[in-house]
């Protein structure tokens, strides 16, 4: 596969797409993420939603967030999530599906980013060096 530029409005609904397809563990980093159970069609909360089925068909989920209510909630949903202690700013936006597709760039899980803002993430099918991402991911885990 080629990997793919993500402008903006093409990020939900093309990795939301990716998450149902996940047969067995996505790791998440995100530096902002939210919730929007008031508003089920927000395209954040069909994303969310598309991670909680992903749960309830055995893919393994582990997520590092910044917000303790996105980490409750996940944890009250399986997914194994935690937020990170650090002396500066977790900025990173990364996702590893099945341990071979990287997700990586500017988009976080808001609306303004889903929807508004000027955003540019890429899909990388089968990097290279995709025990770098496992690296970085593993080390902000511990």
């Amino acid at each position: 596969m080629t990997n793919e530029i993500l402008i903006g409005k093409q990020f939900p609904e093309r990795v939301t797409n990716l998450i149902h397809l996940a047969k067995s563990s996505i790791k998440i980093v995100v530096y902002d993420w939210r919730w929007y159970s008031n508003d089920p069609g927000n395209a954040v909360q069909v994303f969310n939603q598309a991670i909680l089925r992903a749960v309830k068909r055995g893919v393994k989920v582990e997520a590092i967030a910044n917000n303790d209510a996105i980490v409750s909630i996940l944890k009250e949903n399986g997914v194994f999530a935690k937020k990170i202690f650090t002396s500066g700013i977790m900025h990173a936006k990364l996702m590893i599906i099945d341990d071979d597709t990287v997700i990586i760039g500017s988009h976080n899980y808001t609306h303004n980013a889903f929807v508004l803002n000027q955003e540019l993430s890429v899909i990388l099918f089968e990097p290279d060096n995709i025990e770098g991402y496992f690296n970085f991911f593993k080390t902000l885990w511990q």
